[in-house]
């Protein structure tokens, strides 16, 4: 069986004002849904949590940066890595 492991980074990213946007619609959106997998753990956060949450989110998995690596840097500014 193999071993899992973890790893725990801390991010500083940058966004664009129109990513805000598109995050805070997508949270509103999610409002109107509240059965959504969405909320899963989210229950008690602002919506200022959820909407920067949804920006490192796609940041983080690649949506907002094209696969364009080049890009990428820009919007990761900075990462550092500990242990768990």
């Amino acid at each position: 069986m193999n071993k899992v492991h973890s790893v725990q980074t801390t991010f500083n990213l940058s966004f664009t004002d129109e990513q805000y946007q598109h995050a805070k619609a997508y949270v509103e959106d999610m409002k109107r849904h509240p059965k959504r997998v969405f909320w899963q753990g989210k229950i008690d956060k602002s919506d200022e949590e959820l909407i920067l949450s949804q920006i490192a989110h796609r940041i983080l998995s690649g949506f907002y940066n094209n696969y364009d690596p080049s890009f990428a840097r820009t919007q990761i500014k900075k990462m550092e890595v500990g242990t768990l």
